[in-house]
């Protein structure tokens, strides 16, 4: 899809990635809707960007959702592209994983993508098309110690978003993951474990080549490739090598 004038809700635009995406799909034309806690920076993108509507709300806040995408759909007219973007890190092994934490963690990575994609499919099912993008992680391709109740979510999203791809299709609703790698310069939520584990994972042997990396603003090139593209998975250069 061609993004010149079409509704783009962006999750988590006040930050890091979707803060690069809000930048750069505005360069290509597209009017956002930006959804994230942080009103002050939504109301500022607004006034900056065209066409944008800041939708401040803690999407852990499942309830409020269709209030969200009602008022999005209103004031635009329409919903034309859906990138989920919104999320939270929670490391911790396993055995020790506070269960109230990872309870919370589900409601904002998995369950708010679940009733946005809820909320806006028969919105795009009338218009004839749309696309969903939602924003997973690398920790899904590899097994790391210390990862578990965030990674797990990241494999749920995964899951919802490949089996919605086929049961939308017939609808020409197309929906994609997007697998982003090491990505610097993003403010997810971390706890001191996160940049431990952050430092660790980045440094590699005397004499072999150092791992890429991604920056917010190279995963919103991807973001913006994959509703272009409406491929199934898109992956960053830090997911690949």
């Amino acid at each position: 899809m061609e993004i010149q004038g079409k509704v783009v809700i962006i999750t988590g635009a006040s930050t890091g990635i979707g803060l690069a995406a809000a930048r750069l799909f505005s360069q290509n034309g597209a009017k956002l809707a930006l959804v994230a806690r942080s009103a002050d920076i939504l109301h500022g993108l607004a006034a900056e960007l065209p066409d944008t509507l800041a939708v401040p709300a803690d999407l852990s806040n499942i309830e409020l959702i269709p209030q969200i995408i009602e008022k999005i759909s209103a004031h635009f007219g329409k919903v034309d592209v859906l990138i989920n973007n919104a999320g939270r890190a929670f490391h911790s092994p396993i055995e020790h994983a506070d269960a109230q934490l990872y309870r919370q963690l589900l409601d904002l990575n998995v369950v708010s993508v679940l009733r946005l994609m809820q909320c806006v499919i028969p919105i795009m099912r009338q218009q004839g098309a749309g696309v969903i993008v939602n924003v997973s992680s690398g920790l899904t391709r590899r097994m790391v110690p210390g990862t578990g109740p965030y990674s797990s979510t990241k494999y749920a999203l995964n899951a919802l978003t490949l089996i919605a791809r086929a049961e939308l299709a017939a609808d020409h609703i197309s929906v994609g993951v997007i697998i982003p790698g090491r990505t610097i310069n993003t403010n997810f939520g971390q706890n001191a474990m996160v940049n431990v584990m952050r430092s660790e994972n980045t440094q590699h042997a005397p004499g072999a080549a150092p791992f890429r990396v991604d920056t917010p603003q190279d995963v919103a090139q991807k973001i913006l490739e994959a509703v272009q593209t409406e491929a199934a998975e898109t992956f960053t250069a830090s997911t690949q090598g």
